[in-house]
């Protein structure tokens, strides 16, 4: 871990060079902090997973940046830092973003792989698996999502998940057998 100093005030007044990195041992008036291993400028992968939940429930209520933001009380471009994970998202922000895109504070977390990784499970051998999809979610899939949902008759929106469903069921027995 590496340490930073802070200078003690009188160090400051005699001319003594303040924050140079000593050992965690060596205190002589000096306050010690821990600095955070991350490397700078890269974001943390929970901040860009928090991002992406906060983008996938903004497209699909038909949210911009910019109204997201007015309900924020804050500039679209902070709300680009968020989605991004450039920005962390505070717990009180956090919190009104679930209240603002009607979702609980829980949403945020959905998919995000556990801290402490568990002993893998098979699935079953009856369930077929999906191949792999990237966490990033693309603007075709959100765009598809949020045109779903603006289907009101019930009819045609179970006729369009039933279609849908088919197409993916017929896609999974191909890659199954290696086609």
């Amino acid at each position: 871990m590496v340490y930073r100093t802070r200078p003690h005030p009188k160090d400051l007044t005699a001319g003594v060079r303040g924050g140079q990195d000593i050992p965690p041992t060596t205190n002589r008036n000096h306050s010690v902090a821990p600095i955070a291993d991350k490397p700078r400028g890269r974001a943390n992968d929970v901040d860009i997973h928090v991002g992406q939940r906060i983008r996938l429930r903004r497209t699909i209520m038909g949210l911009s940046q910019e109204k997201l933001a007015a309900a924020l009380g804050l500039t679209f471009q902070q709300v680009q830092k968020y989605e991004r994970g450039a920005n962390r998202v505070g717990a009180s922000r956090l919190f009104d973003l679930a209240r603002i895109l009607e979702v609980p504070v829980g949403f945020f977390f959905d998919g995000l792989a556990p801290a402490e990784p568990e002993p893998p499970v098979a699935p079953p051998s009856d369930i077929p698996t999906p191949p792999a999809v990237g966490m990033e979610l693309k603007r075709e899939t959100l765009e598809l999502v949020r045109a779903f949902h603006c289907i009101s008759d019930p009819i045609v929106r179970r006729r369009v998940y039933d279609l849908a469903r088919a197409l993916a069921d017929r896609a999974l027995a191909n890659h199954d057998m290696g086609r």
